[in-house]
């Protein structure tokens, strides 16, 4: 646990609480790779990740601004925008790249190792210790991620190879960007954190996607295609990413992304739902498995 976990001492009433804000986290994440996964079939994924980042990157900054209480250094606020390029911009593009070139629930199955990369990166940073417990409900996690992608190699062969390896690409970033946050949540609140590190992402991120954006032809986006663009800007990005932040402050790096081993899970029954992605028995028994990791590690 980190020094500001110590800090603050919590009741078994207030991590239940914290627990289940970061269920709800991973089941909006869940559902935000079927939402993704539509808007990026009906525009370029540069252009769409550039809205829907715009939007949250707006509505962060404003709560940030108006909101009580001291502001970040500006020397912390320099280091959090610098982050926000690795952990936003750089994510961002493998993520959204990575999404549009493989199926909705694989991806989600990729993001799920996760909490193995950030607990190494955590460890080597100095940042946690985890019992053998711990380590145990990690690895079991790890073997359920294993299982589902084999599920997913056996249904679609190797078509679908780059958007796995973006999308890993994609979790290294996040591993670094979270461990680089942790000597920050002591100091700075959860929506300025979030707010400073996205607008350091989205900047370079609009230069980025200038081009894909003067190509959407703006009349033929439907309404549907703007709702995606509004919950996965809105609830993924400001909702879901501030339970993230809080949860990395109260219990540390390692076990709020263990929490983000329930996306898959939600992610493959959504997926099956609306886009037809019929889950395989590998993907059950994975997602069984993940469920056992989560809770042998949170105990």
């Amino acid at each position: 646990m980190t020094t500001a976990d110590h800090a603050l001492p919590q009741t078994r009433t207030t991590s239940h609480g914290i627990e289940l804000s970061l269920i709800l986290m991973a089941t909006i994440w869940g559902i935000n790779f079927s939402v993704m996964k539509y808007g990026t079939q009906v525009m370029e994924p540069l252009a769409y990740n550039a809205l829907r980042m715009t939007l949250a990157c707006t509505v962060l900054m404003t709560l940030a601004l108006t909101r009580p209480g001291g502001h970040a250094s500006p020397a912390d606020r320099w280091r959090l925008m610098a982050l926000g390029v690795l952990g936003h911009c750089i994510y961002q593009v493998f993520f959204i790249n990575g999404i549009a070139r493989t199926r909705a629930g694989t991806a989600a199955l990729v993001i799920a190792a996760s909490p193995a990369v950030v607990a190494i990166v955590a460890r080597a940073f100095g940042h946690e210790q985890f019992s053998w417990r711990a380590i145990a409900g990690i690895a079991l996690s790890i073997a359920g991620v294993f299982l589902v992608l084999g599920g997913t190699v056996h249904a679609d062969g190797a078509s679908h190879l780059l958007g796995d390896l973006m999308i890993l690409a994609a979790v290294g970033c996040w591993a670094f960007y979270t461990a680089g946050l942790v000597p920050l949540t002591g100091r700075v609140d959860s929506i300025r954190i979030a707010a400073w590190t996205l607008f350091g992402g989205t900047l370079p991120l609009l230069v980025l996607a200038a081009p894909a954006l003067g190509r959407v032809q703006w009349s033929a986006v439907t309404p549907l295609t703007w709702a995606s663009v509004g919950y996965s800007g809105i609830l993924a990005m400001v909702v879901a990413y501030l339970l993230w932040y809080r949860g990395v402050h109260r219990i540390g790096a390692t076990r709020t992304s263990l929490f983000a081993n329930l996306q898959p899970v939600v992610a493959v029954l959504v997926a099956w739902v609306a886009l037809g992605e019929v889950p395989t028995v590998y993907q059950g028994a994975g997602a069984a498995t993940v469920i056992g990791g989560l809770y042998l590690s949170r105990t």
